[in-house]
């Protein structure tokens, strides 16, 4: 294999956010923090679902706010969004 062209290949911690769940895996995923974790400095690594708070792996259902995001798109693109879309015909 070529020298210097591979990513570094190396042990980090995953944390998720949302249940303050963390685990070690290895990644080539680059980051800024580092953590101390069981003696060891690992790169961190922050996400806001892991295995541990999904709803498909918990059985547990979040309610989404549908309403809130509808109203701020009509706020956002408000009459032309309501128009009927137009197609081009050639002759």
């Amino acid at each position: 294999m070529k020298e210097n062209i591979h990513p570094n290949y190396r042990e980090v911690l995953i944390q998720d956010l949302s249940s303050g769940f963390k685990f070690v895996t290895r990644s080539t995923i680059q980051t800024r923090e580092t953590i101390v974790h069981e003696g060891k400095e690992y790169p961190l690594v922050k996400v806001e679902v892991s295995s541990e708070s999904h709803p498909f792996y918990t059985g547990t259902q979040k309610i989404v706010d549908t309403a809130g995001r509808v109203e701020k798109f009509r706020q956002k693109f408000g009459a032309r969004a309501g128009g009927k879309a137009t197609t081009n015909t050639a002759s």
